[in-house]
């Protein structure tokens, strides 16, 4: 599939650190995404924090470069 994800100009300014919470990491796609968009504005991506983590699915993979937390870990 595809989709588009966009952000409003000035939601991250140059030089910002940033933190990237969503509720579930699963294929990693909209993650990776994010984390693309957010330097795109030039910010600095400290990390990903997740609330459930389908790890069969693979997700982190696509966050090779970038620290990744999850409060549950479902292995399936």
């Amino acid at each position: 599939g595809s989709a588009e994800m966009e952000m409003h100009v000035d939601a991250v300014e140059p030089g910002s650190r940033v933190l990237i919470v969503d509720d579930l990491l699963a294929t990693g796609g909209t993650a990776a995404a994010t984390v693309l968009l957010a330097r795109k504005t030039g910010a600095e991506v400290v990390g990903c924090s997740f609330i459930l983590e389908l790890d069969g699915l693979g997700g982190r993979a696509k966050l090779p470069d970038v620290s990744c937390d999850a409060l549950i870990t479902v292995v399936a």
